[in-house]
């Protein structure tokens, strides 16, 4: 068995690495940024090494940094995680060149699936259903289009070397084109250092349907069935099951079976997901199925497969990578209950998921109700630094419903503040009807989202109670002895104003403030004072960033004529990309914002004029 382990990684899949490592009695090794000096999976290692400033380019995406750090501590094997360098088959060669041991593929394995185009040949040669589409080689954008235009729109511009819903783009009509293969290019050159694209059909009642396959070096690979990850935004998945709803035995069978044939054909060891597209119109049918790519590592959504089999996957991972057989044959594996997961992200949806940071003044999640797999704790900070996923609530049920109904609890008995999260989102979208009837596809938040996304407002009961603490006992006694007391007076919830009903005694040590809490949903209710009322808005043409980030395209020049809607630059912050557009038809007056650019949070980066009639 591996003596020690260096986890080349960060957050909750650090933590979890850790906890698995821990209980097999083996000596662990984070490594850190700057902003990660006091992260949980730091205070939880045996050792932790700093390998640099705060961007992962210059410390989590530096292999030669890691592998020092392994020397240095004496790790003899190195634990890629998900994210960062895990599907980097340079870097899986660098580790075994450097004598260590790789936890994951044959660096031969990952190249061959690597390149989306390169795998779907490879794929369809093993007898593994693909889906139609343009793989070729000429990137003239006259030339992509044109084949488009051949496959019918809509069509999906996916980045070769993507991954994690990075580098897609779906396009409705020609028109659009041109924009988002730009847009797709950019983003894939700056996550992979490759901007190639290949072009698929897009399915309109897409269902996104994955495989958990497992290989080791004796030859064996099994599947551990299937999870559902349909509920996306913008490519990325948001609520995880398995095993798939309306998923039927024969189906399953023949899926599995031609996620297995894929795996047998790169000669996978290690976890792997084999990821599916199917075409729901009709059901979930065998020949309506179709692979879209391979993931050569273990995947964020891996904890569902853990709940539903029980099996470890992180230890299986580490006695396969030390020689190990698989510990479980085919037949040894089953389905029990059913299991779902959410992503809680630090993002405001009701301010367009807009990415969220600062000190986590308030951080409980419900550990006893199911399972929590974290990367944080109360009092540390959210940087804009990175993913701002902070934890995956897991549920586990006897049946779908059951599992759906405890991780709607789990997330509404959660509380977070100041920074935001999409906790009040996940739980609208788990008692969205199609996804309690189990028949969502991947367009449904697209569809219905707004709905989810619509600021929450406590009831009058919980902020009645929670006004009480801010109110002293004398100032709510009243002029009878025993008459029931009820009147309203003003607050500030989140620093805006608040009539509320005050019914009880009141508080012999009146609070400053206090966190009112309902649902998932947090907010600050203080004490009225005319100074925190604010006014005001956009309609002056000033266009403030609304978070800080890196300015990664301009598309205006002072003294242009822009009109209201149009695209004036793009921000990135969290791996994401936000634009920005103007609020009004009128003139760059000034413009404060450059290629590559550094900025904070309100800074006034355009500012447009309305010309005079």
């Amino acid at each position: 068995m591996i003596a020690s382990l260096l986890i080349a990684n960060r957050g909750e899949i650090a933590c979890r690495i850790i906890r698995t490592a821990r209980a097999m009695g083996i000596r662990t090794v984070a490594v850190y940024s700057d902003a990660d000096a006091k992260a949980l999976h730091v205070r939880e290692a045996d050792e932790a090494v700093h390998i640099g400033p705060s961007p992962a380019r210059e410390s989590y995406l530096v292999a030669e940094k890691i592998i020092a750090a392994a020397r240095t501590t004496g790790a003899k094997a190195i634990h890629p995680g998900y994210g960062f360098l895990s599907e980097n088959a340079g870097f899986a060669q660098a580790v075994l060149d450097a004598g260590l041991v790789w936890v994951g593929p044959n660096p031969s394995s990952i190249t061959a699936m690597g390149l989306k185009d390169a795998a779907k040949k490879l794929m369809a040669e093993a007898g593994v259903p693909v889906t139609p589409g343009y793989m070729g080689e000429n990137q003239d954008p006259a030339y992509l289009a044109e084949q488009a235009a051949q496959i019918g729109y809509p069509v999906l511009i996916k980045a070769v070397a993507g991954g994690g819903g990075k580098g897609m783009r779906k396009v409705d009509a020609p028109g659009d084109f041109a924009d988002a293969l730009a847009s797709c290019q950019r983003e894939a050159a700056a996550s992979f250092g490759n901007d190639h694209v290949l072009i698929e059909k897009y399915i309109l009642t897409p269902r996104h349907i994955e495989v958990q396959v497992f290989g080791d070096t004796h030859g064996n690979v099994v599947h551990l069935f299937e999870r559902d990850c349909s509920l996306q935004r913008r490519h990325q998945k948001v609520i995880e099951e398995a095993p798939a709803p309306g998923m039927n035995e024969a189906t399953r069978s023949q899926l599995c079976a031609a996620a297995v044939r894929a795996a047998k054909a790169v000669d996978y060891v290690g976890a792997g997901t084999i990821e599916f597209i199917a075409d729901a119109s009709e059901g979930l049918r065998a020949d309506r199925i179709w692979f879209m790519e391979m993931n050569t590592r273990l995947q964020v959504e891996h904890p569902v497969t853990e709940e539903i089999t029980g099996v470890d996957l992180v230890e299986w991972q580490l006695r396969v990578a030390a020689g190990e057989p698989i510990p479980l044959t085919q037949d040894e594996l089953a389905i029990e209950g059913w299991a779902m997961e959410a992503r809680l992200y630090a993002e405001d949806p009701a301010k367009g998921f807009l990415p969220s940071i600062g000190t986590l003044e308030l951080f409980q999640l419900p550990e006893h109700l199911g399972r929590i797999d974290t990367g944080v704790y109360q009092g540390a900070k959210v940087s804009p630094f990175y993913d701002p996923m902070i934890a995956k609530v897991i549920a586990h049920g006897n049946d779908r419903n059951e599992a759906r109904r405890s991780l709607s609890d789990m997330l509404g008995t959660s509380a977070v503040w100041p920074v935001k999260t999409n906790a009040v989102f996940l739980i609208r979208a788990l008692d969205h009807p199609d996804f309690i009837a189990g028949t969502v596809d991947t367009g449904l938040i697209g569809r219905d989202g707004d709905a989810m996304t619509v600021e929450s407002v406590p009831s009058a009961k919980v902020l009645s109670d929670a006004a009480m603490t801010l109110v002293a006992h004398s100032v709510q006694t009243g002029f009878r002895l025993n008459a029931p007391v009820a009147r309203t007076a003003p607050f500030l919830l989140d620093g805006k104003p608040v009539e509320v009903t005050l019914e009880g005694p009141g508080s012999a040590q009146p609070a400053l403030a206090t966190v009112v809490t309902e649902r998932g949903a947090v907010w600050q209710l203080t004490p009225w004072r005319a100074e925190g009322s604010t006014g005001g808005g956009p309609g002056d043409g000033n266009i403030l960033s609304p978070m800080p980030g890196r300015v990664i395209a301009v598309d205006v020049a002072t003294g242009d004529f822009v009109t209201k809607g149009q695209k004036l630059l793009t921000l990135e912050a969290m791996k994401m990309e936000h634009s920005l557009t103007a609020p009004l038809d009128g003139r760059v007056a000034e413009l404060n914002a450059t290629l590559g650019a550094q900025v904070q949070v309100e800074a006034l980066l355009v500012r447009i004029e309305q010309e005079s009639a």
